[in-house]
């Protein structure tokens, strides 16, 4: 379900993508290159979360370390922007 949604979000011939960017008026290769910041985060977040769980770390332990990789990454993105 993870690699579906990344996959739709960052691909610019996804009907998802064609029709957001058709309604906003702007191409949809723009479109997609404004959601790769936040795709990104999502999924490598997923990705550390399904590996935690995969090595068999406890459930409470790869929350939090999913938490904590999604709050600095976040602290960064909004750092890059300003």
């Amino acid at each position: 379900m993870a690699g579906s949604v990344f996959g739709d979000h960052c691909s610019p011939i996804s009907d998802t993508s064609v029709l957001s960017a058709t309604s906003s008026n702007c191409e949809p290769h723009q479109h997609v290159i404004t959601q790769l910041p936040f795709a990104l985060i999502a999924a490598s977040s997923a990705i550390l979360g399904f590996q935690l769980i995969n090595l068999q770390v406890s459930n409470w332990l790869a929350w939090i370390a999913v938490l904590l990789f999604l709050s600095v990454a976040m602290v960064l993105m909004r750092l890059r922007q300003l």
